[in-house]
This record gives structure tokens, C-alpha cells and sequence, in this order.
């Protein structure tokens, strides 16, 4: 089942997204060398009890987590990509950190993640992360009504194409709104001209994520956090977009 939503409710989600957006833009300044992870998690914590707000990821149990999840953020460090479970860890200079945040505010969900570096940036990790953006560029391009969900997920895609890196399509964008995850699973790649067709009021979380040579992962021992099986360094960007009579609304975007 998919809810179209209406403007109101859009603009409700607009509100949460932009707490979101302030909230990951706070964090990512504060992630440098010597910060420790449980510092974030805590400063996380701290923005979502002030805002009122009610944490996507607290008590969370999906059938591929050791649940419940007890943070209000994910976390991922180098290798790692997904479901980063926040732990004792000192950030060091050239880390490769994702941080995945997602948040209800008066009933309405956004989510959205972003990927940076620690202190000095390597030219490999600086081309992945920005790979990431410039192909959520593209699916939040394609995302207007009439389109299909596949043409949002080949324009991702084509992007990871283009750079030579190879996409797992086993976790991608999906639907929300009133909760975390909704139909429908956007890949992060795909064929065009396949799939559901695009309504306007119809609200998704596109989130491109990858690894410059695999596409295979492993579970850490914690049950949650996700990385790359032959330890290479992952990036992912994610925004909540709304479809719109007008072309695509980006809801976690502060201009």
C-alpha cells in the first residue's frame, strides 16, 4: 500500500526534513580526528530529546538486525557502509564516516544520509563520496510523475556505472512517511521504463550507497553493522524527496 500525500502532509515532512538536515550538518562538522563515536551518538541523542522529536532507529528490530537497535543514529566507519551500530571508536585522520539519521516530528518521518572525511581526504575516498551525490543527483532528477521507479534507479545506477563501481541492490531507497520504511524499494539500480509509475504526493528516501570494488557484504559480530566483504571503504547520500506536480521536492535539503 502506498499513502499519496498532500501538500499539507509534505510540508509537514519539509519540517522533519529540515530538523534532519541541521541535525547531520551539526554532526559532520563535529566528526573530526580524535571525536569519538559515542560523542555523536550522544550529541544525536541530545538534538532529538530537545526537538521532541521520536527516533526511526530506538527499539528498531528488522529480521536482518540483532534487535532491538538502541541508538538514535547509525554510524559506519571506512568498510562499513550500513547500519553502522554507534561504539567506542576514536575517529582518525583520513576515516571515511556515513552517518545515516532518521526522525518523526508531529507523526511525519524524513531520512536522509551523508557521507565525509575525516581531516585529510584521499583522492580515492574524496571520488566515491562524491560518486554517491552526484548519482542521488540524478535519481532525484528523474523522479517526476510519470516516470518509473526504474528510471530513478538506472539513473543511479549509471552513475556507479560511469565510475567503475560495482552496486548491491540488496538495501536501497524505499517509501515513508508515517513510518521508516514504506513501499516501494527503489534499487540502486535498475532498468528504465520498468516498474511502478511515479504519482505526485508519493514520498521516497533515495539513498545510492557503494564501495569502489565489491558489492559483497558481511555482518559484524555486533548484528548490525554492515561492510564491504573485502574491506574496501563505502560511501552513501541520501535525501527524502516528495513527487510533485512540479518535479521533485527535496524535503532533507536545507537551501
Amino acid at each position: 500500500m502506498i499513502e499519496l500525500k498532500s501538500a499539507q502532509a509534505i510540508d509537514k515532512m519539509a519540517v522533519t526534513g529540515r530538523f534532519v538536515a541541521e541535525t547531520l550538518t551539526e554532526l559532520a562538522d563535529l566528526a573530526r580526528p580524535g571525536v569519538n563515536l559515542l560523542d555523536l551518538e550522544r550529541r544525536a541523542r541530545r538534538r532529538v530529546e530537545e526537538r521532541g522529536a521520536v527516533s526511526c532507529y530506538w527499539d528498531y528490530a528488522p529480521s536482518f538486525g540483532r534487535g532491538p537497535f538502541r541508538n538514535v543514529i547509525c554510524l559506519s566507519v571506512n568498510d562499513a557502509v550500513l547500519h553502522g551500530l554507534p561504539h567506542d571508536y576514536v575517529l582518525r585522520d583520513g576515516d571515511v564516516l556515513s552517518l545515516d539519521f532518521a526522525v518523526s516530528v508531529d507523526g511525519w518521518v524524513a531520512d536522509s544520509a551523508r557521507t565525509v572525511v575525516v581531516g585529510t581526504a584521499r583522492a580515492t575516498d574524496t571520488r566515491l563520496v562524491e560518486s554517491t551525490r552526484a548519482a542521488l543527483d540524478a535519481g532525484i532528477a528523474a523522479a517526476v510523475p510519470g516516470a518509473r521507479i526504474g528510471d530513478v534507479s538506472a539513473a543511479i545506477g549509471a552513475v556507479a556505472r560511469a565510475h567503475g563501481y560495482p552496486v548491491n541492490v540488496q538495501f536501497g531507497g524505499h517509501g515513508l512517511g508515517r513510518t521508516m520504511h514504506e513501499d516501494p524499494h527503489v534499487p540502486n539500480a535498475g532498468r528504465p521504463g520498468r516498474g511502478m509509475i511515479l504519482r505526485p504526493g508519493m514520498t521516497l528516501a533515495l539513498e545510492p550507497w557503494w564501495s569502489a570494488s565489491s558489492d559483497e557484504l558481511r555482518v559484524d559480530d555486533d548484528g548490525w553493522t554492515l561492510r564491504f566483504a573485502d574491506g574496501s571503504r563505502g560511501a552513501h547520500s541520501e535525501h527524502t524527496i516528495a513527487v510533485t506536480e512540479d518535479g521533485p521536492r527535496v524535503l532533507t535539503r536545507l537551501d
